[in-house]
């Protein structure tokens, strides 16, 4: 294989990546070629041992590496509040806030028609299950405020209701159709503490 195809391949697979563009891709590519080769080992080896040692929680669905993440198995937490997000990255996103100490409940995904995700393929009925089984008092549907999120906010809501429970959603102070991993800490503790019930 020519210089040129190893290169090339290289900024392929990094251009895959989300959020890197073909020069983010370039200056990665070349940060490593001019690094050394132990300082590229240690990276080969951290991805591959995450992907190896790194799957879902079998309660949260948030990433762990034992059985239950660090958060499931932190019994000092308040057992009355259950926190609904879309993504793991969500629940760290939530964390550096430092403004909530209850559990978390992760869907996988939000509801998206045209993505050909509906409500069977999230960890809906898991929740179900957790809030019949657990004595959570209120959830808090903190999904993004945009379309998606909102849907599905709004068709969790309609299972909850019956059930007696609080149902919160995050405050404004979060910009419409954006995401909650991109906001800063002290927007989200806000909009955390500020919740409205629905």
């Amino acid at each position: 294989m020519k210089h040129s195809d190893v290169f090339e391949r290289l900024l392929d697979e990094f251009g895959r990546l989300p959020g890197i563009g073909p020069k983010s891709a370039q200056r990665i590519a070349y940060f490593l070629l001019n690094a050394d080769e132990e300082q590229a080992r240690r990276l080969a080896q951290a991805i591959l041992e995450a992907k190896r040692d790194v799957h879902f929680c079998s309660r949260c669905f948030s990433y762990a590496t034992d059985d239950l993440c660090e958060i499931c198995q932190d019994e000092s937490r308040d057992q009355s509040m259950l926190c609904v997000v879309a993504e793991p990255r969500d629940v760290g996103a939530l964390e550096r806030t430092g403004a909530f100490n209850g559990y978390y409940h992760v869907l996988g995904g939000l509801i998206s028609p045209m993505d050909k995700i509906g409500p069977e393929q999230l960890h809906i009925q898991e929740l179900l299950s957790r809030l019949a089984q657990e004595p959570v008092e209120e959830v808090i549907l903190a999904t993004s405020p945009n379309l998606e999120g909102e849907t599905t906010a709004s068709y969790i809501a309609r299972f909850l209701k019956p059930l007696g429970l609080t149902v919160s959603r995050l405050a404004s102070g979060l910009p419409v159709g954006g995401d909650l991993d991109y906001a800063d800490e002290v927007t989200l503790g806000r909009a955390l503490s500020d919740r409205r019930e629905l």
